[in-house]
């Protein structure tokens, strides 16, 4: 069989091309792409002319039928089902493309972009020539041959000596300039600098001004063999309003702005600070607008203030529209401006009712329903009102406990301002506004069999980006407690039994109070970029000046209760970064590594539940039940309450984690993934039933790792996911056993029911 292949692929090669020239109509040919030749020569390096080749490929029309090795699929489609009139053959010639004809190539139209875009970039004597390669099985391909010529060099700049204003601007933005002496002659990069002088103008003052008023010539005579000098200067024609600095004279905003409201009504504006405020009814308070406004009256005219003014009024929330304009003062004397902004709300209340798919990290999948009332204006300052109903049910799919549901109900009521909300005045020169908020929340969770858990949680803080890539987080105050409100003999028992002191705190009484501060930067907004990056770090602190003043310490019997209950006392670190490398439009690699670290000290000897860390399961190590690994080299199956099916989670103070997938879209709304994961957890000092579960030198032996493969389904308002992991080393096993790639074996019963762990899951693990 193996030795028929080549000619299977040839026969296959042949088959499809007559299939595909022979529903062409009479005297056409089928067009299968172009060729670009370029002169060898001294004019032009090997690379430059693999550069320009791959550049002017592209420049070319029409674009040829898409193939691969050869086969042109989508053609073949088209062909084998134009024509008849039955939904399948309709549903596949949709999918299919109609063929690219011979005559509707103009070589000689091409020719001339081909030639134009080469003297735009430096190439003044380029030559081109277009021809045709026809073949007898009724396809052809175009031939342009190409003669580069020299290229021409920047030999000198030169920019406005006049004195006047718009003179010295433009000349005082030489040093950043985009041309540079002994680069190639670029008409791209002309354009560009024109556009940087422009907005370096719109900095200075010079509303008027434009890209257009700037002339950049060429003069090839007086600078050298294959060379010309680049004189930047401004057009005779351009409006004498171009050449003036303007400044800020009033500026009036409209808080309760509509389509068809078109009356000034300045006579009813009301002054606040230095700028005036046009609303009869008084929707709004002045004052919010303090930390919006970028101009103030009296300076130039700042494209930068400008845009950051309008990001500003939508950031404030109330507004879903912003519209702005400057009027001409009309002062010969002095140019003036004055600015209006015309803001129009959205409606103050609003009630909206969600239902949602959601996963969680212990790998259950459910449902949530909410629903949230709003009001964006609360007490007239912009301050956001939101309380919140949520009711969810849970199931795991793939986890080591199923049957055990989680079933959750809560309230979350919180103020947001956006401001800071300090003792003194901040301000801040990004284009985001900062936003302080004040939030109560409340939770009841019930694990069914096991137990169920009253939650109350305060929190105060601060967020705000700093710009378009760096978010701070900052909660000043965070207060969480905990109270169990039943426990059931099942998690007793389970506690007895495995002597696990992480269990035990799970339903203990805890009080948890401290700040928290997050810091993220990414450029993952940035579509066209073929690398982008995640980074985020937090810090996370509770009770840690009260338990040092207090002199709390558990191991030597001085646990430290605050309101009756013992408080916890630690200190936690964690940091992730993301990459993403896009292989092509569609396809991606992404890799992604965690570490964090808990230190419980003083009042504490264990993290709290809610702090600690888990591995395994959909967004973690996918090749192993969701939170069933470690700590260390702990055997998960010692964790196991006899008779009564229910695996206790595993928890750590440290977690280290690493993965990588290959992300290629298969078809239509379909993308695959193939993965690797690896990492574990461990605790920070050892505990009595926990045997190997203490972080220590030989750390990277215990790392647990597995391997995969799944779907994507893209279905524009989500993501369903399902992977398919295996477990390829388990840090449970005898140290030399621990790796099991060649216990791998898809065909046996056995192994699959014991290694293959199957996710469903929302949105991508990361």
């Amino acid at each position: 069989m193996s030795k028929r292949l080549p000619y299977l692929l040839i026969l296959a090669l042949f088959i499809s091309a007559c299939s595909n020239t022979r529903y062409l109509p009479a005297n056409e040919k089928l067009y299968t792409g172009v060729q670009v030749n370029i002169k060898k020569d001294t004019n032009t390096t090997r690379r430059e002319r693999k550069d320009l080749t791959t550049e002017l490929t592209g420049l070319t029309r029409p674009k040829p039928n898409a193939s691969f090795l050869g086969l042109r699929f989508k053609l073949w489609l088209y062909n084998i089902s134009k024509g008849r009139k039955n939904f399948l053959s309709r549903f596949i010639n949709k999918r299919g493309e109609p063929p690219v004809l011979w005559s509707t190539v103009d070589l000689d139209q091409n020719a001339t972009i081909l030639q134009s875009q080469l003297q735009n970039e430096s190439y003044f004597l380029a030559q081109v020539k277009g021809d045709s390669l026809v073949k007898k099985r009724r396809t052809a391909k175009a031939i342009y041959n190409i003669q580069t010529g020299p290229a021409y060099k920047i030999n000198s700049i030169h920019f406005p000596t006049d004195t006047g204003s718009l003179d010295t601007a433009v000349a005082g933005t030489a040093k950043q300039s985009l041309l540079k002496v002994g680069d190639k002659y670029n008409l791209a990069t002309i354009k560009a600098e024109r556009l940087r002088i422009d907005a370096r103008l719109k900095e200075e003052g010079f509303y008027y001004f434009s890209p257009d008023d700037i002339l950049l010539q060429i003069d090839s005579t007086n600078a050298g063999k294959n060379r010309v000098n680049e004189y930047v200067t401004i057009k005779q024609e351009t409006n004498d309003k171009a050449w003036d600095i303007y400044t800020i004279k009033n500026i009036y905003i409209y808080p309760r702005y509509s389509l068809k409201d078109t009356a000034i009504k300045l006579d009813s504006a009301l002054r606040y600070d230095d700028y005036f405020v046009i609303d009869p009814k008084n929707t709004i308070h002045p004052y919010v607008f303090r930390n919006v406004m970028s101009f103030h009256p009296g300076e130039p005219y700042n494209h930068a203030d400008h845009n950051q003014a309008l990001h500003r009024f939508i950031d404030l929330g109330p507004y879903k529209f912003v519209k702005n304009r400057f009027e001409d003062v009309n002062d010969p004397g002095s140019p003036k401006l004055n600015a209006f902004y015309y803001l129009t709300p959205y409606r103050n209340k609003s009630l909206r009712f969600e239902l949602i798919g959601r996963t969680t990290s212990a790998n259950y999948t459910g449902t949530q329903a909410n629903i949230t009332w709003r009001n964006r204006n609360t007490f007239r300052g912009a301050e956001l009102l939101t309380v919140s109903l949520m009711g969810s049910r849970d199931v795991q799919f793939g986890g080591q406990n199923n049957g055990f549901n989680v079933y959750q109900a809560g309230i979350q009521t919180s103020l947001s301002w956006p401001r800071f909300i300090t003792p003194m005045r901040v301000n801040s020169n990004s284009d985001f506004l900062p936003h302080t908020t004040l939030q109560f929340e409340y939770d009841l969770t019930n694990r069914t069999q096991l137990y169920s858990l009253n939650s109350f949680r305060a929190q105060f803080g601060y967020q705000w980006k700093q710009t378009d890539f760096i978010q701070h987080d900052l909660e000043v105050i965070s207060i969480t407690y905990v109270k169990a409100a039943s426990v059931t003999q099942l998690y007793t028992d389970s506690i007895r039994h495995t002597q696990n002191p992480s269990l035990k705190h799970v339903i203990d009484n805890q009080l948890t109070f401290g700040p928290t501060y997050s810091f993220t930067h990414t450029n993952t907004q940035l579509d066209y970029k073929t690398n982008t990056h995640y980074f985020n770090t937090k810090l996370g602190l509770s009770a840690n000046i009260l338990g040092i003043v207090s002199g709390a310490d558990t191991l030597a019997g001085k646990a430290k209760k605050l309101f009756g209950t013992i408080y916890n006392q630690y200190v936690k670190l964690e940091g992730e970064y993301r990459f993403y490398h896009k292989i092509t439009n569609t396809d991606q690699m992404a890799a992604r590594f965690y570490a964090g670290a808990g230190l419980p000290y003083g009042n504490s000897t264990i993290m709290p539940y809610s702090q600690q860390f888990f591995i395994g399961g959909s967004n973690s190590l996918r090749g192993f039940r969701a939170r069933s690994i470690g700590p260390g080299t702990y055997i998960p199956s010692q964790t196991i309450t006899s008779g009564s099916g229910f695996i206790p989670d595993q928890s750590g103070d440290i977690k280290l984690e690493a993965n990588i997938e290959y992300r290629p879209k298969l078809f239509s709304i379909v993308h695959g993934a193939l993965f690797v994961d690896a990492g574990n957890i461990w605790n920070i000092r050892p505990h009595d039933g926990l045997e190997g579960a203490a972080f220590g030198k030989n750390f990277l032996s215990q790392v647990a790792a597995d391997a995969g493969f799944g779907l994507r389904f893209d279905l524009t308002v989500l993501v369903l996911r399902t992977d398919l992991g295996f477990p390829i080393r388990k840090p449970w096993l005898p140290g030399g056993q621990r790796w099991v790639i060649d216990q791998i074996n898809f065909l046996n019963g056995g192994w699959r029911s014991q290694n293959l762990v199957f996710n469903l899951a929302i949105g991508y693990p990361f």
